[in-house]
This record gives structure tokens, sequence and C-alpha cells, in this order.
């Protein structure tokens, strides 16, 4: 049963904060095989004009996809999350994520479409510092394949 275009712009309650740790970045790097230097010797970061280590670009994506998770779980909804699948992330940064950082997510559906009997879900994680400065707004697109008619 394809999903109701009724929630479409249905935002949820923001995260608790998630505090960026360095090691946090420098264990998520090492992960990724990215050796830059600015994500593990803060004086290199700060020799690019950034106050601590930053984390690289996918960082973000391990917060704003358990932030999803409210969508996801939302009973009202009624995504079989069984027949999910990850479709695509993008990512458009106001600043890198920094140690230090303590940041919220504020999940929103964008949209929902249905194709080949396959349901569409992008979720846009809007993501704010402490101040309540925007750094980042993830976007993800889950795919939730049609039901086996057997």
């Amino acid at each position: 049963m394809a999903l109701d275009q009724s929630f479409v712009g249905r935002s949820y309650p923001p995260t608790d904060p998630y505090e960026v740790g360095r090691e946090k970045i420098r264990e998520f790097a090492e992960a990724v095989g990215d050796s830059n230097p600015a994500y593990t010797d803060p004086e290199a970061a700060k020799a690019l004009g950034h106050p601590d280590v930053i984390a690289p670009p996918t960082f973000v994506f391990a917060i704003t996809f358990k932030a999803a998770g409210q969508v996801v779980q939302d009973p009202q909804l009624g995504l079989d999350y069984n027949r999910v699948v990850h479709g695509d992330q993008k990512f458009a940064y106001t600043r890198p994520v920094r140690a230090g950082d303590r940041l919220t997510v504020t999940s929103t559906i964008e949209s929902i479409k249905s194709l080949a009997g396959n349901d569409i879900l992008d979720i846009r994680g809007e993501v704010h510092d402490e101040a309540g400065e925007h750094v980042v707004t993830a976007v993800t697109k889950l795919v939730a394949r049609a039901a086996e008619v057997g």
C-alpha cells in the first residue's frame, strides 16, 4: 500500500544534542580510509582556519540517519522497514562539523513517491549547533520495495 502523501512536510522534534568528539572523528576517518590530517591533528585543522579537528563530510550521516528513525518508526506513516533499502544520500554544508560541536537534527519528510509499486521517501535532516546555527542539511532517500506477490 502506498504511503500517505499527507505526510509530506511533516517535521519531527529535534533530537537530543550529539556531542562530536575528536576520537569519534578519528575513528570515522580511519574507518573510511581518509588520512586528511585535518581530521586527526588539531594543529593541521587550525592551519586551515578551523578551531579544532573537523569531520569527514559523511560523518554526519550517523546522526542524521538515526534521527530519520523518528520518521521510519512513525506508526501512522506505515512504512515497512523490512522492505527498505538506502537509495541515496546528499549533504549541503554551511560549515564543517567540528570536534566539540553539540548537534541536533530535525527531520522532515520532503517527498513521498510511488514508482513501480515501490515507495520512495526523501527525509531532510537539518543539523544545527548549540547556538542554533545551521551546519548541514542531509537528504536521505529510502526505497521501500514492493511487496512480493506470491
